[in-house]
């Protein structure tokens, strides 16, 4: 009997004894639970996190903003100082024969770099400014050496480049509101309709709404060109029969922008009539109806010129200059001449901006004007950097 009582008091001591540590292991675990969050504390934490992600999303986001940006402009150099190595093969070459026959620099030695300078394309004004101020610098800093007058000759490039930039506005202006328009001039061989077609492309794929004129009317196949890149390119174009008025072209092209909300309107001239007057005039005429019609435009007159025609080129500036309110130059087929010292001479006699330049034959070898990297791509190489 007292066996079974013990073993029923050890049965209750059991039981008590695993209750008792079942509670405990219970206690435990509730201990472990954190309280639960109230609504607003919730929502304040969640906001705080989103807050942190976004400000990580937006740093990572400038960092590769910063590397693309970075990428593009290393590219853009790339292409300027590949468009431009004809030219600064050329003017090395020039500056190495100058300096081949080299004993000491006296008056023959000028007379030698003025000729030098007129045929790398930097014009008679620029040669003679140039050779004047290379006197005093030269004595200033004492070159001696071939090397040390080489520096000297191209860092005065540099600053003289640089010094009749340098208020000069170098970019293209675009409308408010409504359509901008582009207005092209220059005589007929120069690139203008080529220039005309790369631009709609470029303007095309940045998702803009874009017409081109065909307002040369007088030179065989020049609206045949001209339409051949609209439909390439996939844009508008307005034309008319050869022989017809160019302003009513101009006017029909101007009034359907308005009309049905074009972004672009890149109006073609003709580079020839009978005579200079008759094509002056020509430009005038068309000029005035867009005025008329949008009394902002044309947001630009745009003048083409072939940099492989040297000096010729800088004659037709002047003249298309004294008709019409050119605002900048396209300077065409940089990447075909191995002078090229025509952007100084456009800066320092007719004090025009460059705008575009042509590095090539693609469509996209058409660039803005950078003056930086212009000149790092026509001198790079030509210059030894110096220890500070």
């Amino acid at each position: 009997m007292e066996s079974a009582d013990e073993d029923w008091e050890m049965t209750t001591q059991n039981a008590d004894q695993g209750a008792e540590t079942e509670k405990e292991d219970t206690d435990e675990q509730l201990a472990s639970i954190e309280p639960e969050e109230s609504p607003a504390k919730t929502a304040e934490k969640t906001a705080e996190e989103a807050i942190e992600v976004a400000e990580d999303v937006a740093e990572h986001e400038e960092e590769a903003e910063q590397v693309e940006k970075q990428a593009q402009t290393e590219s853009e150099a790339s292409r300027y100082t590949h468009g431009l190595k004809k030219i600064r093969t050329g003017f090395k070459g020039r500056i190495n024969a100058l300096l081949a026959n080299f004993r000491h620099v006296d008056e023959d030695f000028f007379d030698d770099l003025e000729e030098m300078l007129i045929e790398s394309d930097v014009g008679f004004e620029a040669a003679m400014k140039i050779s004047d101020e290379l006197r005093d610098e030269v004595k200033f800093q004492n070159a001696k050496s071939k090397a040390e007058v080489s520096e000297v000759i191209v860092e005065k490039l540099v600053d003289l480049y640089e010094e009749a930039g340098k208020d000069q506005d170098e970019e293209l202006h675009f409308a408010e509101e409504g359509p901008t328009v582009f207005l092209f001039v220059g005589v007929n061989g120069v690139g203008k309709t080529t220039t005309i077609g790369k631009l709609a492309k470029r303007y095309k794929d940045e998702g803009k709404k874009v017409m081109v004129a065909a307002g040369d009317t007088f030179r065989a196949g020049a609206i045949q060109q001209l339409d051949e890149w609209a439909q390439r390119v996939g844009v508008t174009i307005v034309k008319k029969p050869e022989k017809s008025d160019p302003a009513s072209v101009v006017y029909d092209a101007v009034t359907k922008a308005k009309k049905e909300n074009y972004d672009i309107l890149l109006v073609d001239t003709a580079g020839r009539l009978q005579n200079k007057v008759n094509l002056m005039n020509e430009l005038e005429k068309i000029q005035r109806i867009i005025t008329r019609e949008i009394p902002e435009a044309p947001h630009e007159v745009l003048l083409a010129l072939d940099a492989t025609t040297g000096q010729n080129a800088l004659s037709q500036a002047k003249q298309f200059k004294d008709a019409t309110d050119v605002t900048g130059i396209i300077l065409t087929k940089l990447d075909g001449t191995a002078r090229g010292g025509i952007v100084l001479a456009i800066r320092n006699e007719l004090h025009i901006p460059v705008k575009l330049v042509g590095l090539g034959e693609q469509v996209d070898d058409l660039r803005d004007f950078n003056t930086e990297d212009f000149a790092y791509g026509l001198f790079k190489g030509l210059i030894t950097p110096r220890e500070d």
